[in-house]
Formats: C-alpha cells, structure tokens, sequence
C-alpha cells in the first residue's frame, strides 16, 4: 500500500516535533579561543543534562557548550518520544563484569530517571507534552507472544515486580487499545510520552538561563586531552566531555567507535475519529517483531509511528535534514495501518529520520578518564531519552570527583571494540536487518511459536 501523502506532506526538515515550533535559527557560534573548566561537545540531551547538573552543582564552573548546528538539532529533537525506564543494553552482558545486583541498582536507577526528566520539566516549566501513561509492548504472532513472555520471565528474574511490569491477554490489551492481530502484551509504568523537541529546547533555555554558554554552528573537529578543536578557535578546558551519540563517527579518532544507526519516523493528520483505536491512557507502544516499531499518540491526536527505514549509510554517513526515502515512509505507512485499520483514512503529514549511536556491544556507557579528563556518554541504541539524564547526573559526579551510587554502576567506565571498518560495517548491519524482515515475515505467516532461525543468525553476525 503506497502512502497517501496529503498536500502539505513535509520530508525532512529535521522532524515533525519542530513544525509548530518551528525549526530554531542556530545562535552565535564561538568567537574564538575560549578557556572553561567543562567543555561539553554535542548540544543534545547528554549534553545539555550535564551542563545542567553541573552548573547546579557549582555555579561557579565555567561551562562551554559546543553545538554543530543548534540544541536539540540531533536525535533529542528527533526521537518517538518515548521517555522510557527500559535499560539502554543487555542486563546479561552488563552482569558478566559486574554480577546482578549491580544491574538491579542500574535498572532502578533508570525506573528513577523517568520521574527525574517529569519533575525538572515541571520545575523548570517545561512544557513538553508530558503524560505519564506507561508503555504496552504488543505481539501480533504466535512467535512474538511466546518472545513477549520469555521477556517478561526475564524482567522478573531481574527483580521487576508486578507494579514494574503485567502481562495482558487480549482482551486486557483491548481495553486499552485497539490493534489488528494482537495475541496480547504487557504493560509497564516506566515510560511517559514526550514531546522531544520541546523538552529539547526547554533545557536549552533552562542551561542558558543559568549562565552556560552554547555555542552553535560550532562543529568540533578534534577532542584532546584539555581541548576541543573548533574551525573557529579552541576551547580549552580540564574536562572535555564528549557527548555527540550518532554524530560520534564524524570526530577525529572516534569514527568506528559508535555506528550511526538511522530511525524513521511518519505522523499522520490528526484523527478525529478514536472510538475503534482508543488510546485514552497515552501510552507508548512498541512490538516484538525484530524489525521492530515505536509509536505515541500525540498531543493532537495524531499518530507517530516509528521504525527502521534505510539503517545505515555506508561509510557512518549522516543525512543531516532528516529526509527520508520513499520506500521507507511507504513500508510504515502501512505497517501503521496494518496495526490501526481505523487510520487509513488518515494521510501521512510528515516524514523524517535521525540516528542514534550504537556501540558494538550495543550497551551504553557512561566514563570520564581522570588521567586525560576526557569523559563520554551515549550509545543508547534508542533508549536515550531518560538515559541522558542519568547520563548526565553521572557525568556530574565525575567531574565534581564525588563517591556516588551513579559512579559506581556497572555502565561506568564500560569499554568495548571498535566496529569493523567497511565495508563489513555495512554489509552487516544491512545483511542484520534484511534477516529480521525476513524472519518477521515468515513468523507471521506461521503458527509456530518459535522464534526464525534467520532472526538468530542476524543476531550473531552484529552481537546484538
């Protein structure tokens, strides 16, 4: 099914969450040398979080933020909105260096981040669209719901009680929202739906406010110990943090170290018509497929649908604008109204993509080295929204040097392998996610509850 894309149909132009806002004009960009106590690189949600604590922390600290193009431009202005306790990596793979418990502490910490990212907005008189509804994860297969329930085993094993997470049958789905073919799901608390470009600009404006300095149209073409190399001067400082998720590849030296993964997103025109879908709650959604989707109801009523549309440009290259191909709103268009029937009436308004950064273990991590002063976090793999501002929280500790209980969870100083260089990168990724549509396809046509094979095999060629 070919999407129909109304007259005002918008690709690109960075997303649909700046469309009423409108796209900011970046401010001024360095002036030239600078000297700081904190240079932060990349604008985003890590970014602006840290320097937020931070200057919090001590108002005295001299704090340089370095920004491409304007805060918020990336994947923070970007994203489903989905501001999301679900833990930015593998719980087993973080448990093989550090053991359980402190993966319990992380994913605790993370259920906290969610109401941490709700209060400052409040506190801070943010208004980004937040509504508290919690996140259904639906499956429409035989192979999905027996997937959705080893999940759910596992979220228990892990400590998570039946207030962290339920099991639905379909009917108990039903009463929540209404989705073509689902056997069931599970619903969980620990998410609040967003509107990211908001929140984005909202601590912008709430860093500036007390006294940071963010530079933009400012790209950092080097990082060093004591600096950050701009094409306008130099900003030098003890710490330098780097903060730049899917824009990491395009820093000298870091360039196989996160691969830029893109995300595609479409928004219809409002529906005025909800009796068949429902959605009072507002919850996130998401599936079990392994091409798998994302989608919020927005503030006016429309939907936004997610997924993966051409997941990687070779070379870690990056479509800045956010433009995406034909194919790809095509295949979510209907993907989206295969889910909600009801929606096809609607038309597709705007269409868009972003990246996030994945490292090659595909967990994130968060370090500063004392040594060098140089500090990192990101590679979120798409669970970035709260886990920025844990990030940030941590990275705030580091620098002020404090013995904290975020210091000392096990995404803390995680080091991991470089990717591949090309062309393995792309002949992986890509060869990953062709095995994931197939597989999703042949699930769905069968009644076995056991996952592909293909699936499987996708999994080994990337680790994830």
């Amino acid at each position: 099914m070919n999407a129909p894309l109304s007259a005002d149909f918008v690709n690109g132009d960075v997303s649909f969450w700046y469309r009423a806002m409108g796209v900011p004009e970046p401010g001024a960009s360095l002036p030239g040398d600078v000297a700081a106590d904190v240079a932060i690189v990349g604008a985003g949600y890590t970014g602006l979080w840290t320097a937020y604590y931070l200057k919090r922390a001590d108002p005295s600290l001299r704090i340089a933020v370095l920004e491409k193009e304007f805060a918020g431009f990336g994947a923070s202005g970007r994203n489903g909105g989905w501001l999301t306790g679900a833990l930015a990596g593998s719980p087993d793979r973080y448990a093989k260096t550090h053991g359980r418990d402190p993966v319990k502490r992380l994913q605790r910490a993370m259920f906290g981040a969610v109401d941490e990212v709700v209060a400052v907005a409040a506190a801070e008189g943010i208004d980004a669209d937040i509504v508290k509804g919690g996140i259904v994860n639906v499956a429409r297969s035989p192979a999905q719901a027996a997937r959705l329930r080893a999940e759910y085993d596992d979220q228990r094993s892990w400590g998570w009680t039946e207030d962290d997470v339920r099991l639905l049958d379909a009917a108990e789905l039903g009463k929540r929202l209404t989705i073509a073919g689902a056997y069931g799901g599970t619903w969980s608390p620990h998410c609040a739906r967003i509107q990211p470009a908001r929140l984005a600009r909202g601590l912008a404006k709430a860093v500036r406010d007390l006294g940071v300095e963010i530079f933009e149209r400012t790209p950092v073409t080097a990082i060093a110990p004591g600096k950050a190399v701009t094409p306008y001067g130099t900003v030098r400082a003890e710490r330098v943090l780097r903060c730049t998720e899917g824009f990491t590849a395009g820093i000298g030296g870091h360039h196989r170290d996160w691969l830029p993964m893109n995300s595609s997103m479409i928004v219809t025109e409002p529906l005025r018509d909800w009796d068949e879908i429902g959605w009072d709650g507002r919850e996130l959604l998401g599936d079990m497929a392994h091409y798998y989707m994302y989608a919020q109801r927005t503030a006016d009523d429309r939907i936004a649908f997610g997924g993966r549309g051409r997941p990687y440009l070779y070379g870690s290259r990056v479509d800045d604008r956010g433009h995406t191909h034909a194919w790809t709103v095509d295949a979510l268009w209907a993907l989206l109204t295969a889910f909600f029937p009801a929606a096809a009436s609607s038309r597709v308004a705007h269409a868009w993509s972003g990246v996030l950064g994945v490292p090659r273990d595909w967990c994130a991590t968060v370090g500063l080295d004392p040594a060098t002063g140089l500090g990192w976090a990101g590679g979120y793999t798409g669970h970035g929204v709260a886990t920025t501002n844990l990030a940030g929280r941590t990275l705030c500790d580091l620098v002020l040097g404090r013995r904290s209980e975020l210091v000392d969870l096990p995404w803390v100083g995680r080091k991991v392998r470089r990717w591949e260089p090309e062309p393995l990168r792309w002949l992986g990724v890509h060869a990953m996610y062709r095995l994931y549509r197939m597989a999703d396809a042949r699930e769905t046509r069968a009644a076995s509850p056991a996952t592909s094979p293909l699936a499987r095999l996708a999994d080994l060629i990337t680790g994830h």
